[in-house]
Formats: structure tokens, C-alpha cells, sequence
């Protein structure tokens, strides 16, 4: 149990720092190209989308590699720390870019970007691949889901609370400076952190304690495409986190053309800050209490619709109040990220979930083949995100600050746009997803006595 709690424990930091990184670069590349390198919004975004076409082979062939890993220190902890690694670097380069012209920044970031998604796919997907190994039944894993779900979004809500006011502090008011020696700093702490999950993993057999078959990559997209609800989990995670990423591309500009004044930064920490403590509450607090008297699929349901109300009153917020202030949108704040902290939990305990119903179905078990979508998904979110937001920014001119248009633009591209994801995602849920609770703890039990589908059918006939 004390050793349990300790793997807990690590696993947790390791989801801290994974997410810091991950936040810093999701939520602050295109601000950091466009508004103060000057690249065009546009061709940011298609960088960013044309790196998630390349992610779709990457990311599975990450997983390949990581089930047919042997070594005396198990499948996972060589490529998530050598991984972590050398994302760490390439982080910094990717903050820390040279005075170069402009064609040689339309070179430079796409290279260095397609490498850092490399990079951390490398230790991403064994990373969260080590939830349906090391864990057992369905409550194990939500216990470990909200464990590293939560320091995720302590991890993401560090970095997105803290870097406007760090990074002007740090470069003493000079942008580029500031974010190149933020970038540096996050980049040592992601590499403590995932040292100290790498050393708390079991060495050896006991990571691999449920082994699985080694597969090719026809085999690898076989299981995929025949996983149906791994599939609808995976689109619905698109959906809902293009949604967020959209607000949060686009919440810098908003906070400094709309609110605008020379503390901006504050009023986004603020604002930041309260939607921060809201995801922790909703993934530490409510998220429990609800589960209390509903199930999974219902309490994912609910966080949808709260989500979909809080973006209509930030619209309305924004059109009604004459000078807006931070605190008439904290109301708003409140509902979209305490219900986002919940969603990013039940995503990750549905994916786990498919790993067994995977399983049932056709006698393989492919975590981390499985997993890697989850890396896939969530960055190729991204990247559909920041290319709308790119293609949104120059459309509405918001290099015109002082436009009404552009103000108006941003408004609606920023609540507009998650409310159409959100409610896609609502629809296609509730008529495609059929992995309930109940559902998934009989498969679990299935797969204790060594049955599959197949057998199970044979034995009601």
C-alpha cells in the first residue's frame, strides 16, 4: 500500500511537469510567433496542423515501439525519460529563437517544431500507457486517472496562470527575453520531475506484468479501427479539446485588445487563476461528489452542457456590459473549466476502459497502441485549434487594435466556435458511446476468468 501510494505520488509530479510543458507550448506558440515574432497567424497555424498529419504515423509507431521494449528497466521508463529529454531541449529552441529574418523564421519553426512533437510523443504515450498496466480494476484506474489528471491540470494551470506576469518579469518587460528564459526554466523542472516518476517505476518484469503481443503497424491500425468505442472516445476527445484550445490560443488577445490597459497581465492572471482552481476543484472535488450518484456517461453529459453554458454567458458578457471588467467573467470562467478539469479525467478513464474492451473483443491487449491515440487526438486538437485561431486572427485583423470589427471577430471566434464543438461532441456521444459503467466492470470480470466476446456468445448459445 505505502508503495502504492509513492507510485501514485511520482506519477502524479511526472504529470505536472509533462503538462507544463505541454501548456506552455499549445498555449503560447502562436501568441509567441505571431504577435511577437511577427510571423503570419495563418502560416503558424498550418505549421501547426501540417505537424499533426505528420503526428498520425508517428504517435502509433511510438506505441509499436513502446510494447516491443525490453530492458532491465522496463517497457516505459527508457522512453519516457530519454524522451523527456530531449523534449526539454528542444522546448527552449523553441522559445529561445534566433534574430533571424523572416524567411529564415518560416525555415526554422516548423523544423523545430515538428521536433518537439516528436520528442514528446517519445514520452507521452508510455507515460500514460502505465495507467491500464500498472492498475488492474475500473476503480484502480480512476483513482490513478484523476491522480494524474489532476496534477496534469496543476501543471497546465501553473503555467497558464503564471506566464504573462513571469515572462514580463523575467525579461523586464521585453517579451522575447522573458519567454526564452521561462521556456529554460520549465524545461529543467520537466526533467526533475519525470526523473523522480522514472525512479519510483518497478524495474523489469514487474512493469510489464500484463504483456502484450507484439504487433505490426497493419496489425496496429487492425485493432484500432475494429476498437469502435476507442474510436469514438478518441473523436470526442478532438471535439472537446479543440474547444478549449481555441479559448486558450485566443484569451491573451482578448485580455489585451478587448480588456486592454497596461496591466492587462494582471487582470489575465486573474482570470486565469480562478479557471485554474476551477479545473483542480471540478477534477478534486466535484468530480468525486458526482460520482457519487451518477455514472460516468452521465456526469460527462452534464460537464458538456456546463461547459456549453459557460461560453454563452461569456458571448453574452461580453455584448451586454458596456466596460467589461475581469470579474464579470469569472462566472463564466467557473463553468467551462471546472467542467473541462472533470472531462479530462472521464476521457482518460473511457480510454483506459477500451484497452480492455479491446481485449474482450479480440484477445489482444494494446495499451499503449491504444494510448497513443490519446497523444495523437490531443495534439492534432491542437493543431486544428491554433489553425482556426490563425486563419480567424488575420481574417478579423486583429493587428487592428483599435477596430470595433476585429474586437467583435475575436468576441465570437473565441465563444462561438467551442459552442459548436462542444455540442457535436454531445450528440455524437450520447449516440455512439455504449461503454458504460456497468458494461466495462463486466468486461473486466470477463477478462479475470480468461473469457473473450467470442467465448462468451458460445457459452449463452
Amino acid at each position: 500500500m505505502k508503495d502504492e501510494t509513492k507510485l501514485k505520488a511520482a506519477f502524479g509530479i511526472g504529470a505536472i511537469g509533462k503538462d507544463m510543458v505541454y501548456a506552455l507550448s499549445s498555449g503560447y506558440v502562436l501568441y509567441y510567433y505571431q504577435d511577437i515574432l511577427g510571423m503570419s497567424a495563418t502560416f503558424v497555424g498550418a505549421v501547426l496542423m501540417a505537424a499533426r498529419i505528420f503526428d498520425a504515423l508517428n504517435d502509433p509507431l511510438m506505441g509499436i515501439l513502446v510494447q516491443k521494449t525490453h530492458s532491465k528497466w522496463g517497457r516505459f521508463a527508457p522512453w519516457i525519460f530519454s524522451g523527456t529529454v530531449l523534449n526539454a531541449v528542444v522546448l527552449y529552441a523553441l522559445f529561445k529563437a534566433p534574430d533571424l529574418s523572416a524567411a529564415g523564421l518560416l525555415v526554422y519553426f516548423p523544423i523545430v517544431y515538428v521536433l518537439w512533437g516528436v520528442t514528446y510523443t517519445m514520452m507521452d504515450i508510455p507515460f500514460w500507457s502505465l495507467i491500464p498496466t500498472l492498475t488492474v480494476s475500473g476503480k484502480d484506474r480512476e483513482e490513478m486517472s484523476v491522480v494524474g489528471r489532476t496534477c496534469a491540470g496543476v501543471g497546465n494551470a501553473i503555467v497558464t496562470v503564471g506566464t504573462p506576469l513571469i515572462v514580463k518579469m523575467l525579461g523586464s518587460g521585453t517579451e522575447r527575453t522573458g519567454f526564452g528564459r521561462y521556456a529554460l526554466i520549465v524545461a529543467v523542472l520537466f526533467v526533475i520531475f519525470e526523473w523522480i516518476l522514472v525512479r519510483r517505476l518497478p524495474k523489469g518484469e514487474a512493469v510489464q506484468e500484463k504483456k502484450s503481443e507484439a504487433v505490426t503497424v497493419r496489425s496496429m491500425f487492425h485493432s484500432l479501427f475494429h476498437n469502435d468505442q476507442a474510436m469514438v472516445t478518441a473523436l470526442t476527445i478532438i471535439l472537446v479539446n479543440s474547444a478549449l484550445y481555441i479559448t486558450s490560443n485566443l484569451i491573451l488577445y482578448f485580455f489585451k485588445y478587448d480588456l486592454g490597459g497596461s496591466d492587462w497581465q494582471n487582470a489575465y492572471t486573474v482570470f486565469s487563476t480562478v479557471g485554474g482552481a476551477s479545473q483542480i476543484l471540478g477534477m478534486m472535488i466535484l468530480y468525486p461528489l458526482l460520482r457519487k450518484k451518477w455514472s460516468n456517461t452521465q456526469i460527462f453529459r452534464l460537464c458538456l452542457l456546463a461547459a456549453i453554458a459557460g461560453y454563452g454567458i461569456l458571448l453574452g458578457t461580453t455584448f451586454v456590459v458596456a466596460e467589461l471588467k475581469v470579474g464579470e467573467l469569472l462566472v463564466p470562467a467557473f463553468l467551462v473549466f471546472a467542467a473541462n478539469g472533470i472531462l479530462t479525467i472521464l476521457t482518460t478513464v473511457f480510454l483506459s476502459n477500451t484497452v480492455d474492451y479491446g481485449e474482450y473483443r479480440s484477445g489482444r491487449r494494446e495499451e499503449s497502441v491504444i494510448f497513443s491515440m490519446q497523444t495523437f487526438v490531443v495534439k492534432a486538437a491542437s493543431g486544428f485549434a491554433v489553425f482556426i485561431c490563425g486563419i480567424g486572427l488575420d481574417a478579423i485583423g486583429i493587428e487592428k487594435v483599435q477596430s470595433t470589427d476585429a474586437i467583435i471577430g475575436l468576441r465570437l471566434l473565441m465563444t462561438i466556435g467551442p459552442i459548436i464543438l462542444l455540442f457535436v461532441a454531445l450528440l455524437f456521444f450520447v449516440k455512439k458511446f455504449r461503454l458504460t459503467d456497468d458494461y466495462a466492470a463486466q468486461i473486466s470480470e470477463e477478462l479475470k476468468e480468461g473469457r473473450h466476446e467470442t467465448e462468451v456468445d458460445s457459452a449463452s448459445e
